[in-house]
């Protein structure tokens, strides 16, 4: 690929590549900084890249997509609590009265099964969401979703 040609696709692309990342929730600087090794990895494979089965830009949006994942995969988030803030059994009990407590086992038990079981797998047992949905024979991306629907409806059942 000549510079010409190499010149021509960030030209066209890099506004849509940063746009891709801002869109998916990344800052001015995080999106600036994937673009531009999004490119890197593009000129370094662009020579394996097989014109016949893709097309430039749908090898780019893959190279896009995938470090997107690397970067989210490798990005870890941590935060520190207050050092004022301290851990005090009163408020635990008021937030876990006998009320609460029973109202909370009334929704569990007005989910699915399978919901509850997740549910309790989770939050009770202290597994891993990947963990719960092997032991309960459910691919990992459906245990998310059942997740979510679940603890949607445990809010509502709770409201």
């Amino acid at each position: 690929m000549t510079q010409k040609e190499k010149d021509s696709i960030y030209r066209d692309y890099n506004k849509k590549v940063f746009y891709y990342f801002r869109g998916k929730g990344l800052n001015e600087d995080d999106a600036e900084d994937l673009m531009a090794t999004v490119f890197v990895k593009f000129y370094n494979s662009i020579e394996s890249f097989d014109s016949t089965r893709a097309s430039p830009s749908t090898f780019l949006y893959r190279v896009t997509h995938n470090t997107l994942i690397d970067f989210y995969r490798t990005k870890k988030q941590f935060s520190e609590l207050d050092e004022e803030i301290s851990y005090d059994d009163k408020t635990v009990d008021n937030i876990l009265s006998q009320e609460t407590l029973t109202e909370l086992g009334q929704a569990l038990m007005r989910l699915e099964e399978r919901e509850r079981a997740l549910i309790v797998l989770v939050y009770y047992d202290g597994k891993s969401l990947k963990e719960s949905a092997e032991i309960l024979k459910m691919s990992y991306s459906n245990s998310k979703l059942v997740m979510k629907k679940a603890l949607s409806e445990l809010k509502g059942f709770l409201e």
